[in-house]
């Protein structure tokens, strides 16, 4: 937990990118209203439905009409959270507070819902791993354990151990599952064999988050909200807009649509590759 929290502040992202065995508590709410969504640790798309999903520290909402819906009656922290496919999310972090209280292990491992997140199944590593990092290239599931610095991998449960390496985020594409990008303090580091080695990716810039949006296509944002993109494969990056905040959530839905979520719970659009960005949500 400590090397992931380091790595955030390195990066210039802040507390809210991280979470700890004791989270800091949030404003408590009144028992009979509902918390809201806290901080924002994760976004994605259904392609099954088209809504944007907005995973934070008091559960998953969906947003609509600009304003938040909350997903089914779970107050979860999801720390870790991701869109494999229609319907099909994966997620991480802490049950609610009132379930560890009553005794559940206080890190949810690996979860999945196959019904847009009304519902969640375990899936491996349960009361163990603390995911802050999740992504799906194809069949294959990357996380990042907070806990102890260790990548995961695997298909279903069969998750396995890779690298340990100090990091904020991960990004993998379906058309090569195998090669594995990382942003960490020195920069991006990208492995060719699922995880178990890494080398600094050349010509990279110094990014906080990264995704990977189609066949050679990388999306990323720098600690200053600068948005950057590389094509092709090759050594050359180009800079393009730039955010009004350090993002503390960020995903290419595709190399033209993007997501990003400030400190302060605003949730911003790119539909032009990351030239500008409109502000779709507003605490």
């Amino acid at each position: 937990m400590i090397k992931n929290c380091a790595v955030a502040l390195a990066l210039a992202i802040g507390l809210t990118a991280c979470g700890s065995d004791n989270p800091a508590p949030e404003p408590a709410a009144q028992p009979s209203s509902d918390p809201g969504v806290g901080h924002v640790h994760g976004l994605g798309v259904d392609p099954a439905t088209g809504k944007t999903y907005v995973a934070g520290h008091f559960g998953l909402f969906t947003l609509e009409n600009k304003k938040l819906l909350r997903v089914g009656d779970r107050d979860a922290d999801h720390m870790g959270f991701t869109v494999a496919g229609p319907k099909t999310f994966y997620a991480s972090g802490h049950p609610a507070e009132a379930d560890i209280t009553a005794g559940q292990a206080p890190h949810l491992g690996l979860i999945r819902s196959t019904d847009s997140g009304l519902t969640w199944e375990q899936v491996a590593l349960a009361g163990k791993a603390d995911f802050h990092a999740l992504q799906v290239a194809g069949a294959t599931v990357y996380g990042y354990d907070s806990q102890t610095g260790q990548i995961w991998r695997g298909k279903g449960a069969d998750l396995k151990p890779a690298a340990r390496l100090d990091l904020l985020d991960l990004a993998a594409g379906a058309d090569a599952p195998d090669r594995l990008f990382a942003t960490t303090p020195d920069g991006v580091k990208v492995s060719d064999d699922s995880g178990k080695s890494f080398k600094a990716l050349k010509g990279a810039p110094l990014l906080s988050f990264l995704d990977v949006a189609g066949k050679d296509h990388l999306v990323g944002v720098a600690p200053d909200g600068q948005v950057h993109t590389r094509s092709g494969g090759g050594p050359t990056w180009q800079a393009g807009g730039r955010l009004p905040m350090q993002a503390v959530a960020f995903t290419a839905v595709s190399a033209d649509r993007i997501l990003a979520a400030a400190m302060d719970g605003t949730v911003y659009e790119s539909t032009n590759g990351g030239k500008d960005f409109a502000t779709i949500y507003q605490p």
